[in-house]
């Protein structure tokens, strides 16, 4: 059984602090949990994130957050999925759980007539090349937490003042920009169900 979590739109911080003490408290019994989740307006470094990939952030707050990967930019209109699971219970390897979430954007996306493709050099989830989803986990005690993003109706500009996760020439694009009209709220039942399936087999 896993706890589904509907959080709304919430600070970064307060949320990673949450998913930090939730995963140093659990123990073998407590079940695992999704949250979904919409931030304000941040830059997250993660723990392998390089300060020069951060160009201009103006008045958008940068966080050093301990999650894989590099920078990227969270804001409203963009869905946010925490995977706070214990992996060793599920038996799954953290590859494994990377497919998993990015399987659960590209079927979701699919049934919006979006084809996406997830790529073996660099995790997430792109459209024609551009990212469209983005992975970030840390593992702890067995146990896994941050997840995943993907973006639906946003302000994408805020991309434009970072290398998003540590490229250059890597652009991105939304649900929005592709033709696709969906709330927040639909995207996420759909990844949901999708990463609860893949889990239960």
């Amino acid at each position: 059984m896993v706890v589904i979590r509907d959080l709304g739109l919430q600070d970064y911080e307060t949320v990673w602090r949450d998913m930090q003490r939730f995963t140093e408290k659990r123990n073998a019994d407590t079940l695992d949990e999704l949250w979904i989740v919409e931030h304000f307006a941040v830059y997250t470094l993660g723990l392998n994130g390089k300060r020069e990939h951060v160009l201009n952030t103006g008045n958008i707050p940068v966080i050093n957050s301990d999650r894989g990967g590099q920078v990227t930019y969270h804001g409203p209109g963009q869905l946010v999925i925490y995977t706070l699971l214990d992996i060793k219970r599920l038996n799954l390897g953290v590859r494994q759980l990377v497919t998993i979430l990015e399987q659960a954007m590209i079927s979701t996306l699919a049934g919006h007539g979006v084809i996406a493709v997830s790529r073996a050099d660099a995790p997430g989830v792109y459209v024609n090349d551009k990212k469209i989803g983005s992975i970030g986990l840390r593992i702890k005690k067995n146990c896994s937490y941050h997840g995943l993003s993907l973006n639906n109706d946003m302000d994408l500009r805020p991309f434009d003042n970072i290398n998003t996760c540590g490229y250059s020439d890597l652009k991105v694009t939304q649900l929005s920009g592709l033709g696709v009209t969906v709330s927040t709220n639909q995207l996420a039942s759909s990844v949901i169900q999708a990463i609860a399936t893949a889990l239960q087999t």
